[in-house]
């Protein structure tokens, strides 16, 4: 950058032209946190650590329905370094259940367990195997009662009800009291659809639950404060939905609840619910000491909620020519045994339930389901992913019946700027479905059979079954497939969906420096990394602190629905603006008698300076500001109101924001020993603006391999005799590792949403939906099966099962 050295009053121009600041919007900094992460450095919530801390501990249900006889704890309490056992009857407020929507989840097992591994009593003692070791001699006597586990059992007219006595708003719409909510669209006149259709083609689909599989576990520390509440330190995906349901069950007001965000180790939707926070809490203020929980992996599995699996039923029909006519379907989830945010998933998955596709003629129903298995809530992708997979395996069939191209047939069909949703609602931004499409279809094909060539230095990591070594090339056949998706971006439905930031501006040692305060959870997205470069971008500085997030400032929202780019960038956009005009109106004050450019002129921060439009340098922000009050705003950013889908018709502008991906899966098979092997996912999306191009990629590539995962491998498996978890470990649930991972590569599109900071679109989501039906797709066009579930496990492929 070119240096002025000519000594000059302040307010006066000069001729030297600025670059934009460095490390602003459009440049791939690096993370802060990038290298502490990966040296093993980084903090970790699991890591913190109080001199005179107690270990808690939590006993969980081994039952999935029944109900509580007795609890005995005298065992318990009489080993020597335990200081506390807590249950039901112990808990301090007249609140004694929470749940983000619906407050039906209780704190502690209250006369009957509804969920295999529901928490029941909590142990606080000086060390953890003490604590665990206490926990296990608590005597529980339990009467298991019958079991709803399934669609048939929740609706049977005898069915046993999981919430009896319900009284949360969704119960008045609902046919059945085991229904947590339901959504149907309707639209147009699907009978007389029916009638243009020169094929129909239906399909009943499978898909399994999915876990989250963060490596981080949940953990948090409480610590007791002085003036009678709690200080909480805790990897959350939420820290103001924690607050309000932590402080009523803890019989305390929001203000002596505070809580600060600690080193998350991934979320994707799993830390979006309570899972540690109130037990916490409870044994610390019990115990008058600072409390740490930290869950192993087993427990990880019945801490958190899970994808909800479902069962989806489709009918499309099409004409000769390969126009859509009409589809009808059913989608049923399974919410398990405590509601979540089962309902915000149904009006997901039926809202884009017809997927990216110019469908005028309707007739859909979503329905989430109590039941006696665990419970089900957020996951990356929200509800559309299970419904991409059923309206993209459709596709397929729609396309072979009528002998066309997959990929031609989605583009005839695909949806555009200005295409009416099901709902009603007018795509008011790009939707460049058809050119996704295009791009992933036109990239040149891996070269087939790689290991023949290479001879005696063939790598078995190149075959089906990897190092297992079992493949060497016989029976094994390629097969591609495609698919593409639509998601919504940020909360729905009416929801009052904001996001605030509080950024300060001062001199520090003759430099400008900003900080930003957010209570924004960074589990992993790199949003602190965003926010510094937008503080960079608009205000011109270098230096930029990111405070540590907590609830001493205004609400950020949930770090799900791929929305905090767009919400609390947004914010801190807005916020940073105003810090801006806050800096040019002393400017102006100070210096306003030296040009006329501070009157008249387009005026910016960059590079430390004020400058105008035309690059001319007026001041130094740091003069400007010498001898000046910090300044220090905090402002809200809200997006375009939404409102609610009727509950009848379905119609509404029910969503903010639509993004879009595609992908094309190249997989190699063993159809002898039903082992696959994925070559390479490549995929295009449409990001709106990338703010950061490497965090952008990560986060496509990223998404892009969870799908893969739910596609060939990932399912927690419940027995549907017990509605226990069968396999809650790392051991038995599998997820992709590097020798699983292929190659990605990203094709990157910028349209811009006028309507969004920088034209952004939220991006974390859509690689996860189209990801697993590209890959399962490209399995039937290897194998000629028909598959109809995820997981695919190799004893589906070989007939064996």
């Amino acid at each position: 950058m070119a240096q002025n050295t000519r000594t000059v009053p302040a307010g006066t121009p000069t001729n030297v032209t600025q670059n934009h600041t460095k490390g602003g919007i459009g440049e791939s900094t690096l993370r802060p946190d990038g290298t502490l992460k990966v040296t093993g450095e980084f903090a970790y919530s699991s890591d913190m650590w109080h001199e005179d801390m107690l270990w808690g501990q939590t006993l969980r249900s081994t039952v999935a329905h029944a109900e509580i006889v007795s609890i005995d704890i005298s065992e318990a309490l009489a080993m020597p370094g335990v200081y506390s056992v807590l249950t039901y009857d112990d808990l301090p407020a007249e609140m004694k259940n929470y749940g983000l929507e619906i407050q039906d989840t209780p704190v502690l097992a209250n006369g009957r367990v509804r969920h295999h591994g529901e928490p029941v009593a909590l142990v606080a003692a000086d060390h953890p195997e003490t604590a665990r070791r206490a926990a296990a001699k608590i005597k529980i006597d339990y009467r298991e009662l019958p079991l709803v586990t399934d669609e048939a059992s929740a609706l049977a007219e005898d069915a046993p009800l999981i919430h009896e006595g319900r009284d949360d708003h969704h119960i008045g719409h609902v046919p059945h009291p085991n229904i947590v909510h339901r959504q149907p669209i309707i639209r147009g006149n699907v009978e007389e659809a029916r009638k243009r259709a020169d094929v129909i083609v239906e399909g009943e689909y499978t898909f399994g639950m999915q876990d989250q599989a963060f490596l981080g576990p949940e953990s948090g520390l409480a610590v007791p404060s002085e003036d009678g509440g709690v200080e909480l330190y805790v990897a959350t995906q939420w820290l103001h939905s924690d607050l309000q349901q932590i402080a009523p069950v803890l019989g305390l007001p929001p203000e002596k609840v505070r809580m600060t965000l600690s080193g998350v180790g991934g979320a994707f939707g799993g830390r979006e619910d309570i899972s540690m926070q109130i037990h916490a809490c409870l044994l610390a203020l019990a115990t008058q000491k600072p409390v740490k929980i930290v869950y192993n992996r087993f427990e990880s599995f019945f801490g958190h909620v899970h994808r909800h699996p479902a069962k989806l039923y489709y009918e499309h029909g099409a004409t000769k020519d390969g126009k859509l006519t009409h589809m009808k379907c059913k989608i049923v989830l399974d919410g398990g045994a405590y509601a979540s945010a089962s309902p915000a998933v149904v009006g997901n998955a039926s809202s884009l339930s017809v997927g990216p596709y110019v469908l005028e003629d309707v007739d859909i129903e979503a329905i989430a389901l109590y039941t006696n298995n665990p419970p089900c809530g957020a996951m990356r992708g929200f509800g559309a992913v299970q419904a991409c997979f059923a309206y993209e395996a459709q596709m397929d069939k729609l396309a072979a019946k009528l002998g066309m191209d997959p990929v031609e047939f989605r583009q005839l069909n695909a949806m555009e700027q200005g295409t009416i949703m099901p709902t009603g609602q007018v795509v008011d931004a790009p939707a460049p479905v058809a050119e996704l499409l295009r791009r992933v279809k036109a990239r040149p094909l891996p070269p087939e059979r790689q290991w023949e060539s290479a001879g005696e230095n063939a790598d078995v990591r190149a075959l089906p079954g990897g190092l297992s070594n079992t493949t060497h090339g016989e029976g094994v056949v390629r097969g591609v497939g495609y698919a593409v998706g639509i998601k919504n971006v940020g909360f729905s439905e009416g929801f009052d969906d904001y996001s605030t930031a509080r950024v300060t501006l001062e001199v520090i040692n003759g430099e400008a420096v900003a900080m930003v305060h957010t209570a924004m959870a960074e589990v992993g997205q790199g949003g602190i990394t965003v926010h510094a470069q937008i503080a960079r971008t608009e205000l011109g500085v270098t230096q930029v602190t990111i405070h540590p997030a907590d609830t001493q400032v205004g609400s950020a929202g949930s770090t799900s629905a791929s929305r905090q780019t767009y919400m609390t960038g947004g914010a801190v956009k807005n916020t940073c603006e105003a810090v801006r005009e806050a800096v040019l109106e002393i400017g102006r004050r100070k210096n306003g008698s030296y040009h006329p450019a501070w009157a008249t002129a387009e005026l910016l921060l960059e590079g430390g300076k004020v400058v105008t439009d035309g690059g001319e340098v007026l001041a130094d922000i740091a003069d400007i500001l010498e001898g000046e009050d910090a300044i220090d705003i905090e402002l809200e950013f809200r997006h375009a109101a939404t409102e609610p889908f009727d509950l009848v018709t379905g119609q509404g502008n029910g969503h903010v924001q639509y993004t879009f991906a595609a992908h094309r899966a190249v997989v190699e098979v063993d159809t002898e020993l039903g082992l696959v092997k994925v070559v390479e996912l490549a995929t295009a999306q449409d990001v709106g603006k990338a703010l950061n191009m490497l965090s952008v990629v990560g986060q496509i590539q990223g998404g892009t391999t969870q799908g893969l995962g739910v596609a060939i491998m990932e399912e927690i498996i419940v027995d549907p005799k017990t509605a226990k978890v069968r396999n809650p470990s790392f051991t038995d649930y599998l997820i992709p590792t590097i020798l699983d991972t292929p190659t990605i590569p990203v094709d990157v599109l910028e349209l811009a949403d006028p309507k969004a900071p920088y034209g952004l679109r939220g991006m974390g989501e859509a690689p996860t939906l189209s990801s697993t039906p590209a890959v399962i797709a490209a399995i039937r066009a290897a194998t000629g099966l028909e598959i109809n579930k995820t997981p695919i496990r190799p004893e589906l492929l070989t007939g064996t099962l």
